[in-house]
């Protein structure tokens, strides 16, 4: 193993970090226009390598998270990756292909085009919560886009990591792709390279710290990272199904998800029948509470420390909180199952922190103007809900709130949306990926001017004040 191919978890050798991006910048600079050909090449081998490890990153990932569902792998981080490449193999041909510009009556004769090249090295800083989609999901982009990459991963998820990295190292040379373990110095010193472009996915707090190392290097950042992201439930709209349509995307890995439903706003005199009608789906859904196998563990002892220590918070100070089924916690496996909670207060933990976990405030509203006035004084989210069939509210709130993201009659599945851009707004990120979008976040699109023998350029230069000069001047201030 050379000393670039990979940090342990246990070598945190910063140098090593300079030496393997030097050695991608250098291959960069050899070869900085990668063909069609190539890196359709690229997301083939890609794809059929992650089709022959699905198996074995469910089985990493279940240990990593001491019990993750392998449908929620499955569904969360391989098809979504898998369905990427698909699409992305389908229209790169398209998304590379120079695209003619108008040059202006007052640049005649010339051609103008906007050319898309690689940027360079990209880096790309994975959380734990879906290290498999958010690790491989940036690395597509970046290869579809003809750049080489780095790869923080998480040190939560090692069990993963040791798969990702062996996938990926018999797919490509360290000069390509090349996989950075290490704890949060590592990552730190990680975020401090001087990167052609750098893509953090995890909380606003680290966002900031990773912001501020980037920018004196000037690397440009796209960031995505999460908030409270709320459900909003109109009048209009039944209970039972209101509930169908957002228990999954908060049931999904626990919860521990950055577009997952962080809190409920629910009609006043609903609120008792949402809570009933939630608890019975959720036990229909997980009959045997934190025993079910469909139900993944918070990652680790540390989240699930934070979670009860939050939710004892705010029982402390009178909130009620209501478990969706009886078997509702196994604190030595760090399990826990969904938690509403009813009389909050703004100045709980979790009324101010995004919750990342299987605790979901439920809070009444009177007045649907007020909460819309309301929605808009918050910081703006990753991702907002709307149940309603309204069509008059549906387009009040598309237009008129602001989050990353939104889903009308549904939750999360906005993401998976193939032919559309993913990114936050604010204090949820900033910059977009997927699709096209992601295609030219990863690219340098640079504007072609071509003249043949002839240029009116030779019209406008010194000495000024000419006759032609003049009239041309004046047809073109008018």
């Amino acid at each position: 193993m050379t000393a670039i191919e990979t940090l342990s978890t246990h070598d945190t050798d910063h140098a090593q970090l300079h030496t393997i991006l030097h050695a991608q910048q250098a291959a960069f600079r050899a070869a900085p226009m990668p063909s069609l050909e190539q890196r359709l090449q690229a997301l083939k081998a890609l794809k059929g390598a992650l089709l022959k490890n699905k198996q074995a990153l469910c089985e990493a990932l279940s240990r990593d998270y001491g019990r993750r569902s392998h449908q929620d792998t499955l569904i969360a981080d391989i098809l979504p990756c898998v369905a990427q490449l698909n699409y992305t193999r389908k229209h790169l041909k398209k998304w590379m292909k120079p695209s003619r510009r108008h040059s202006g009556l007052m640049l005649v004769p010339a051609k103008v085009e906007v050319i898309y090249q690689p940027l360079g090295v990209v880096g790309i800083i994975v959380p734990w919560n879906f290290p498999v989609m958010l690790s491989l999901g940036p690395l597509i982009t970046a290869l579809a886009a003809g750049n080489r990459a780095m790869i923080k991963l998480s040190e939560f998820t090692p069990a993963t990591n040791q798969v990702l990295r062996k996938m990926l190292a018999d797919l490509f040379t360290p000069e390509e792709v090349a996989v950075i373990e290490g704890e949060a110095d590592v990552a730190a010193a990680f975020s401090a390279l001087p990167f052609d472009h750098l893509l953090f996915t995890g909380s606003t707090q680290v966002g900031r710290h990773v912001m501020r190392a980037a920018a004196d290097n000037l690397t440009p950042v796209t960031l995505e990272l999460g908030g409270k992201s709320p459900a909003l439930i109109a009048p209009d709209m039944p209970i039972p199904l209101a509930v169908e349509r957002l228990i999954y995307g908060k049931s999904l890995n626990a919860g521990q998800i950055c577009v997952a439903p962080d809190y409920v706003l629910v009609p006043e005199d609903k609120r008792d029948e949402f809570v009933a009608e939630y608890q019975q789906q959720f036990q229909a859904m997980y009959p045997k509470g934190v025993a079910s196998e469909d139900y993944t563990s918070v990652v680790n002892a540390r989240q699930y420390e934070r979670l009860t220590r939050w939710l004892a918070e705010a029982e402390q100070q009178g909130a009620t909180v209501l478990p969706c089924h009886p078997d509702a916690r196994d604190d030595q496996g760090h399990r826990m199952i969904t938690h509403l909670v009813l009389e909050t207060r703004d100045n709980m933990q979790l009324m101010q922190e995004e919750i990342f976990g299987p605790l979901l405030p439920v809070i009444p509203y009177s007045d649907l103007e007020t909460t819309l006035a309301t929605l808009r004084r918050q910081p703006r989210p990753l991702a907002m809900y709307l149940m309603s069939f309204d069509t008059a509210l549906q387009q009040q709130v598309k237009t008129t709130t602001h989050a990353g993201g939104m889903c009308i009659n549904d939750t999360v599945f906005h993401v998976a949306a193939d032919d559309a851009p993913f990114g936050g707004i604010g204090a949820s990120g900033m910059g977009h990926y997927h699709g096209k979008e992601g295609f030219l976040t990863f690219s340098k699109a640079k504007t072609v001017l071509s003249r043949g023998k002839f240029s009116t350029g030779k019209l406008i230069t010194p000495p000024y004040g000419g006759w032609l000069q003049k009239l041309m001047l004046a047809f073109f201030l008018r």
